[in-house]
């Protein structure tokens, strides 16, 4: 079975270029969209149904940076382990313990103005760790880069409880 690169005829890398991922996706999807197949057998249906939906996933996994970066370690062997794997360098997790702590003080002050200096240090350091991720990968660096995505996945998370916070003094 094709890889999703391959299924675009794309080189698996994490740089990836949008414009011909776009076009390879609509392209596929041209070849296999359901409407295409009205007047086919229910098996060739079936078929088209299965490629149209392999073509939304693979696109939705490489067009996402994070689910690119977390796909091309698999796709390379590395498990990312992001039940059993919690260690993170102890920078990291200082650096996770005052963010806790200015979103605690945020929301108890109701103080909109620290939660966007927050949101915006959460994006700074996510666009970082991005890049870092992208050269480790495209690199062939998959263990690093396995870290880096486990770290990418913390960032969103926390986003999200930053973004509550900012519905939270809004209500």
């Amino acid at each position: 079975m094709q890889n999703h690169f391959e299924l675009f005829n794309l080189p698996a890398r994490f740089d990836v270029d949008a414009a011909a991922l776009d076009q390879a996706y609509r392209d596929v999807q041209g070849r296999v969209h359901p409407d295409k197949f009205v007047n086919a057998t229910d098996a060739e249906k079936r078929v088209a149904m299965q490629w149209a939906t392999r073509a939304n996933e693979a696109y939705q996994t490489l067009k996402h940076p994070q689910k690119r970066a977390q796909y091309l370690c698999e796709l390379n062997g590395v498990d990312l382990q992001t039940e059993s794997n919690t260690a993170m360098p102890m920078d990291f997790l200082m650096q996770q313990m005052e963010w806790r702590e200015e979103l605690g003080d945020a929301r108890a002050a109701k103080d909109g103005i620290a939660l966007d200096r927050l949101d915006a240090q959460l994006r700074s350091a996510r666009k970082q760790r991005l890049l870092l991720v992208g050269k480790e990968l495209d690199a062939g660096q998959y263990d690093a880069a396995a870290q880096g995505v486990r770290a990418l996945m913390f960032l969103d998370k926390f986003g999200e409880e930053v973004q509550y916070a900012f519905e939270a003094i809004d209500n």
